[in-house]
């Protein structure tokens, strides 16, 4: 992934490890869900710079890379499995996550008594991140030429490096799932030392 230009990394001020911890006297699934909106909210956006070059002509299958391909799996319509063009994948875990958000009894917003996270949280929030890590691999390995063009590079580095070590801090991320960013990840970590 030599071809990625991770010299530029937008200007973090301090350490972004001290930026994702958990800050004293705040809620952990708090402290999750309003980060997880975030980075659901940034993420889009970042989709929504490259979308128009995100055709199923150009992406006939959501990947990173030709050696990582996504299905897609929806327990409501028992499909499993499924391959779509990148396109239609993008937009089913936008929409999936959208609907999760807006979801008060995933993440509620109101602080009354019963409104409390639900007890797999941690997991939903695991499915989340693993999607929308998947989002920006995708951005990454067929789109980054655009992100150059834009010279938005900066931002999605800053944005990828903030996900990678926020989904870290609370084991959001099966390790096994970062393998098609590996390098780019060990290149970020060396150059935040």
């Amino acid at each position: 992934m030599s071809f990625f230009n991770i010299s530029k990394l937008g200007r973090i001020n301090g350490s972004l490890k001290k930026i994702v911890e958990l800050p004293r006297y705040v809620d952990q699934n708090e402290w999750l869900a309003v980060n997880t909106f975030d980075f659901f909210n940034y993420i889009n956006q970042f989709y929504g710079v490259i979308a128009d070059f995100c055709t199923t002509r150009d992406c006939p299958v959501m990947s990173a890379g030709s050696n990582y391909e996504y299905t897609w799996t929806d327990s409501q319509k028992k499909e499993k499995n499924v391959k779509y063009a990148a396109p239609k994948y993008v937009d089913f875990v936008m929409t999936r996550i959208q609907n999760s958000l807006n979801d008060e009894s995933v993440f509620p917003t109101k602080s009354a008594p019963g409104c409390e996270f639900p007890r797999d949280f941690i997991n939903i929030l695991r499915s989340i991140y693993k999607e929308l890590f998947r989002v920006l691999a995708h951005i990454y390995w067929h789109h980054y030429d655009k992100i150059l063009h834009l010279s938005c590079e900066g931002h999605l580095n800053t944005l990828f490096a903030h996900f990678i070590c926020f989904a870290r801090e609370f084991d959001l991320l099966d390790k096994k799932e970062l393998a098609p960013m590996a390098d780019l990840i060990a290149e970020l970590e060396y150059q935040m030392k």
